[in-house]
Parts: C-alpha cells; sequence; structure tokens
C-alpha cells in the first residue's frame, strides 16, 4: 500500500494529535501514526496557567471549543466531566527528613504553597492522560486525520523532495510519502533512531531516577498532618511536591480519587538506596521507610499497575528540525518532572509549529527554514533553561530556606508571563514566539544560571545547607533579583511560605508591567476571573 500526504506525525500523545487536528483544520492532509493504541497509560500529568493560555489561543485561533474548555478546571467539568481530571489549585511543597515524622510547627513549619488560581472554577487540571490523549486523537479523527494505530514504522528516507516512510499496519506493509514529518513519540523517538542525530546529554546538567506508579487510596495530607496553618487553597489540591534527602515525590490527585505518584532521585539519593540493585517495590518500601509521614499518606494504598523503575529520565538531542522533519519537545529533550515544565513547553511548541504550517511558501506545503530554524534554537535554549532551573533545585533541596528562595525565581518568571499575555493582547498574539521560562528577557532570562552558581557555592556540590549566613544572603539576593518581575508578593517574609493569588499587589505593581494603574484595574477580569477593584 503506498500513499501520499502533506504531513505525517509520528506519536498520537496529546502534543502529536493536537498538532495533526490543528493542520487538518488548516487544510493540510494529515497522517498520524501509532505504534501502539489508545487508551493507555501515560505519565506527565500536570498542567500550569501558561499551558491553559496555550490551549486558549489554540481554541480562539482554529475553533478548538474543547480546548478552550479544558483549560479551566470548571468548564472542564462542566463540558467534559466524563474526561477525569484533577483539581489543580498551585505548587505544594513540604520538606522531610530521614526517620522523622514532619514537624507542625505553625506558620514556620517548612511548608511552600504557592497559588496558581484564585478558585476552583478557573484553576488549572490534572490531566489523566489515558482519558486526555484518546480524547485528542478522537478530535483528531474527527477533524479529519487519518489515524491509523498498531503501525510500526520501520525506515525513514529524508530526502530534498520529501520523506519516505516505510512500515506495517497489522501485518500489512505500506509505504507513505510525506512533504514533512513531524516527531511527537518521545524519548528515543522514531525520527532520532533513523537519522542518527547525535545525543545532546552532555549539555544537560539534571540527573535522576523515577520510581512511580498510579494508586488508590492515598491519604490527604490535611489528614497526615492535621492543624496545620491555612493556606491560600487546600494543600491537596495541587502539585504536591515532598522534598527529601535523596530528591523528591510527586503526588498528584485527580477528582475521582486515584493518585499518580513518584519518586525522582538524585544520583546521590540513587546511591544512598543502592537504587540500581533493588526492584521498583523494593525501592518504594524503603523510602517509604525512611519518611514516616509520607509512609502514613501511602498506608494502605494500593497501585494500580506495577511499580516501574527508570535509572536515568533525562535525554537530550542536538538537533531538533531539519529541512522535512521536526520534533517535538519531549521528542528532543526531557530534564524532570519538577515544576510541571512539559505540558506547557510541548503545547507552545505546538502553537510555534501550527504558525510555521500557516506561514508556508505558497505551493511548498511545509515551513520555511527560517522559521524552522527559529524553532529549533527557541527549543535548544529552553532546555537549557529549564535544565539550569531544575539543577538548582536539587541543589537548594539541601536546606528547606534555600529551596524556597531559588522556586521564587520559577514563580516570578511564569507568573509575569502569564499576567503579561492576559493583560496585554499585543504580548498574547506574539506569545507562542516568546521563550519560555524567561528565554530571551534580559532580567529573568539569566537568573536560573546565576542562582544555581551561588547554591553550588553554598552546597559544595553535594548536599551541604551551607551556614545560617549564607541561607540568609541568598534568600535576599533571591529577592533582590526577581524585583523586577515579581508582581505576585512573592519573596515576602510576612507571607511565611504561603502565597495567594495576590491581586491588590498586582495593582500596586502595575509599573513592572509597563502599565498604568486603571489599566491593570480595567483587565483583571481577563485573569482567570478575578472580580476587578475599585478603582478609587
Amino acid at each position: 500500500m503506498t500513499q501520499r500526504c502533506h504531513v505525517a506525525i509520528v506519536g498520537s500523545g496529546f502534543a502529536g494529535s493536537l498538532l495533526a487536528r490543528v493542520l487538518a483544520v488548516q487544510g493540510y492532509d494529515v497522517v498520524l501514526l501509532e505504534r501502539g493504541t489508545h487508551p493507555r497509560f501515560a505519565i506527565g500529568e500536570s498542567s500550569t496557567p501558561l499551558a491553559n493560555l496555550s490551549l486558549e489561543r489554540l481554541a480562539r485561533r482554529y475553533d478548538l471549543a474543547d480546548c478552550f474548555a479544558l483549560a479551566a478546571h470548571g468548564r472542564w467539568l462542566e463540558r467534559f466531566p466524563g474526561l477525569r481530571r484533577g483539581l489543580k489549585r498551585g505548587f505544594t511543597f513540604y520538606r522531610h527528613h530521614p526517620g522523622k515524622a514532619f514537624a507542625n510547627e505553625g506558620i514556620r513549619s517548612e511548608r511552600l504553597l504557592v497559588a496558581a488560581s484564585p478558585n476552583d472554577a478557573v484553576a488549572d487540571s490534572h490531566w489523566l492522560r489515558a482519558d486526555v490523549d484518546h480524547h485528542f486523537v478522537r478530535q483528531a479523527i474527527a477533524a479529519g486525520v487519518d489515524y491509523r494505530d498498531r503501525a510500526e514504522l520501520t525506515c525513514a528516507d529524508v530526502a530534498p523532495t520529501g520523506v519516505r516512510l516505510t512500515g506495517h499496519q497489522l501485518g500489512t506493509a505500506f509505504v507513505l510519502h510525506a512533504d514533512f514529518v513531524v516527531d511527537a513519540s518521545g524519548p528515543g523517538g522514531f525520527l532520532a533512531r533513523q537519522l542518527s542525530i547525535p545525543s545532546g546529554l552532555k549539555r544537560t546538567r539534571t540527573r535522576s531516577a523515577l520510581v512511580f506508579s498510579h494508586f488508590a487510596d492515598v491519604h490527604l495530607m490535611s489528614e497526615v498532618i492535621p492543624g496545620l496553618p491555612h493556606g491560600p487553597y487546600p494543600d491537596d489540591w495541587a502539585a504536591v511536591h515532598h522534598l527529601i534527602d535523596e530528591g523528591w515525590m510527586y503526588s498528584l490527585r485527580f477528582d475521582h480519587g486515584v493518585t499518580s505518584a513518584g519518586f525522582a532521585l538524585s544520583p546521590r539519593g540513587v546511591a544512598t538506596l543502592d537504587a540500581s540493585k533493588a526492584t521498583a517495590e523494593a525501592l518504594w518500601r524503603k523510602l517509604l521507610g525512611r519518611y514516616p509521614t509520607i509512609a502514613t499518606a501511602f498506608d494502605g494504598a494500593k497501585p494500580l499497575m506495577p511499580l516501574a523503575f527508570r535509572s536515568r529520565i533525562q535525554h537530550r538531542l542536538t538537533r531538533a528540525a531539519g529541512a522535512r522533519w521536526a520534533l517535538l519537545p519531549h521528542a528532543y529533550a526531557f530534564v524532570d518532572p519538577l515544576f510541571s515544565t512539559g505540558i506547557a513547553w510541548s503545547l507552545r511548541a505546538v502553537e510555534r509549529l501550527a504558525l510555521c504550517f500557516e506561514r508556508t511558501a505558497r505551493g511548498k506545503r511545509r515551513p520555511t527554514p527560517d522559521d524552522l530554524t527559529r524553532y529549533e534554537t527557541l527549543l535548544d535554549a529552553e532546555a537549557d533553561q529549564i535544565d539550569r532551573l531544575v539543577a538548582g533545585a536539587y541543589d537548594a533541596m539541601a536546606h528547606f530556606e534555600l529551596f524556597a528562595a531559588h522556586a521564587m525565581i520559577y514563580f516570578a518568571t511564569v507568573s509575569y508571563a502569564e499576567v503579561r499575555q492576559r493583560l496585554m493582547p499585543s504580548e498574547s498574539t506574539a506569545a507562542a514566539w516568546t521563550g519560555f521560562l524567561g528565554v530571551g528577557d534580559p532580567v529573568s532570562g539569566p537568573l536560573p544560571r546565576a542562582s544555581r552558581l551561588r547554591l553550588r557555592r553554598i552546597t559544595r556540590g553535594g548536599g551541604s545547607p551551607g551556614t545560617a549566613d549564607q541561607r540568609r544572603a541568598f534568600t535576599e539576593w533571591a529577592a533582590s533579583a526577581i524585583a523586577p518581575r515579581n508582581i505576585a508578593g512573592l519573596a515576602n517574609p510576612a507571607r511565611h511560605h504561603l502565597y495567594p493569588v495576590d491581586v491588590e499587589t498586582l495593582v500596586e505593581r502595575h509599573d513592572l508591567l509597563g502599565m498604568s494603574r486603571d489599566q491593570v484595574v480595567a483587565g483583571l477580569p481577563a485573569l482567570r476571573g478575578m472580580a476587578p477593584l475599585n478603582p478609587a
């Protein structure tokens, strides 16, 4: 069987399926190839405000009503109650110590909460990927995409005139001639192997292993640690992070009672636990045995699938695009799930490639070389930026105050970007090509690198917490460094690490946005359902 198409997309996760659909809406003949079938298990579930902004922009530009609904928890529940998801009001962090229960010391507890939304209706969501990915596949098919699952590709011949893909589907061989190919298949993807793209992993400083599964009957942290001071949202309805000596644990609760959880372990943590010689189940038990409060939360919890262990989750390639092909972010590079960057980065790339295909030269039906170079250059810089931020966070885990101060760089950068995109139409229009996590911003762009250099001097690269004077100096530096972008009232000792959505501070700091007070007040309804203030 031989066929031709304008675009072939390899991999039908949410990003590949959404891009296929958008290109079909643009009038392209798209074939979406999937080695497996849907629904299927996947991790990488936690969305963020910047991810939802991308969904909303895609919805408006290409008339994708479901994307707009899925960009806020309340709209999702109203329009798609059968698609399982979890309420995510913000980011919750606890610092645990081996052999000790978490110490409830009131407002002095080693606990950090940063709200991402003012209420449940406009909140972010955790995506149950089996449901959400399947939904995007179905929507792609409805838009006219030729979807083929159980399709095993064996060869890709890239030539100046196009790409010849060969493979088989259910025992039947096929040949597909495409003008352009997008690889959305993930680490070690098809095009990376076929084109022998060299690894660029040596540029990535972060190294972590992962042991993970989905669980039923995980206890609420509000039950495990009763009496904690009230935060800006219920602690559990968030991306919950447990910081430990060996790395950190994520716990993402879905609305139907299932929890996605996993320990991300630093190389030092892997060595301490002798993880390479243990089964995933034994490693999980060993970690719970070291941290009593986490063990209490998972007491009686049942894994819904066998625990899995990955000795290294990082990957990185040296190329992201060529004349006839492009990689989506997860096929190009992955760092770590810390700070939930995956969905937002992938959706930003979908926006960019969609715009590239809008700008194709007459009759060529593929992106221009300049646009592909721009796409690749940004992904390269953004992969470095994510790595600097996350590698610094692993260094900062040596002490809670160091971590809390370093995290302010992430939250200041993304909150500033979100507010500008919502309040300023010109920013929203240009947002797809705006650098992710401050790339290209002369103020916030250099901060992850500068922070990590300071942290390495304090921790000596070996987990030392440093001295009280060093920690105080680092905290003061971080607060000063983010000040030109701090429209959210972050790094404020009076908050005791509990940060709500702070509209009053946003209005007071209007000049940081380059806007008048009246302009900010008038734009507040656009900020995810916030009520406007009295401008008087």
